[in-house]
């Protein structure tokens, strides 16, 4: 059962209550090229992205970040530290929401001014906790970065702007530590009823990135934890957002996408099922339809043990039976396998 939250609207997403988990990433550009960033925004849209942020390290990033909005669909967060009217600027620029920690940003009057213009725009202020970078007060307090400190150091944030009667919040709380991400989001779940960002902050290269952010990430949803994901990889962003599809695809939670289940082969395959899978991946990865698509290599593990798939194939020898919901349709030759599949899963 997914925790329920209050709800936090960001753009023409919403985040929390029961609305869909959705994906986010950012940008690696120069926010200042204004060209490249949207360049690589559109091809995050494409890729399945809900939300994007992006950095704005100073006011001639700022001050264009309207000129990216007009050319995108998705809602855009601006990344802000440490200085207020970076955030103002943003603001007036027509962002959607805020990553930025109040407690950094200045004194009360400064924090209160950003509250007051992102409550007259009803957008969101995401509060991001990193395990790297906690206070030296928590780190003095605790003797490292634990759980307990991760979220003390939260809900100062949150305190701040609860005090100004501000609810549009969602929290993050990372560390590169799988553990203490896991254990941190645990504990704040259970404190406060906001959205909760999740992500394995430095996972690393796409590779290893990828396991220790399935595993972290799809710990906390599987216990109903968790309202937008971010897959924090070192390399191209699109990869971030595959990721993310394919994360809420295991874990059932994403509908509208098709879902393939393949066998690893053995000495039994007499078709070339590495490369079919591939290419059939290639074929239906845009398609929006909720189907099981099985790609299994021989008879023994076709139709009875991807029987629950909605359509599927199975290897002989330079052939493949195709069949739905573990009942054999026909027999096609190797060589038609893949136009016939999609023919089918076209009419479904």
């Amino acid at each position: 059962m997914r925790r329920n939250t209050i709800v936090v609207p960001c753009g023409n997403r919403y985040i929390g209550g029961q609305h869909p988990i959705t994906i986010q990433s950012m940008t690696t550009t120069d926010t200042r090229d204004v060209k490249a960033t949207i360049k690589q925004i559109q091809s995050l849209e494409v890729a399945g992205c809900d939300i994007v942020r992006v950095a704005v390290p100073n006011m001639e990033a700022a001050k264009v970040l309207g000129q990216i909005k007009s050319k995108i669909s998705i809602p855009i967060v601006a990344d802000i530290h440490f200085d207020y009217r970076l955030a103002l600027e943003s603001i007036n620029q027509g962002v959607d929401g805020l990553r930025l920690n109040p407690g950094n940003i200045g004194n009360k009057d400064r924090v209160r001014e950003v509250v007051k213009k992102a409550k007259e725009k009803d957008i969101k202020i995401r509060i991001g906790v990193n395990a790297g970078s906690l206070e030296k007060s928590l780190l003095e307090k605790y003797g490292r970065p634990t759980a307990e400190a991760m979220v003390e150091s939260a809900l100062t944030h949150v305190k701040i702007l609860e005090d100004m009667e501000f609810s549009n919040i969602v929290i993050s709380l990372k560390a590169s530590d799988i553990h203490l991400t896991v254990d941190a989001y645990r504990l704040i779940a259970s404190r406060v009823n906001y959205p909760l960002h999740l992500g394995i902050t430095e996972a690393g290269t796409i590779w290893g990135g990828t396991i220790k952010s399935s595993i972290g990430i799809g710990a906390l949803l599987l216990s109903g934890i968790g309202d937008t994901i971010r897959v924090s990889l070192t390399g191209d962003p699109v990869e971030e957002v595959k990721v993310g599809k394919e994360i809420l695809k295991s874990l059932g939670i994403a509908k509208n996408e098709i879902t393939i289940i393949s066998c690893p082969t053995c000495g039994r395959c007499q078709i070339n099922l590495i490369n079919l899978a591939k290419e059939i991946e290639e074929k239906v990865k845009d398609i929006k339809k909720p189907i099981k698509l099985a790609i299994m290599g021989c008879a023994v593990n076709g139709p009875g043990e991807a029987k629950d798939a909605d359509i599927g194939i199975a290897g002989g020898i330079d052939s493949a039976l195709l069949f739905k919901k573990g009942k054999i349709i026909k027999k096609v030759s190797e060589k038609e396998i893949v136009k016939v599949l999609m023919e089918e899963i076209e009419n479904m």
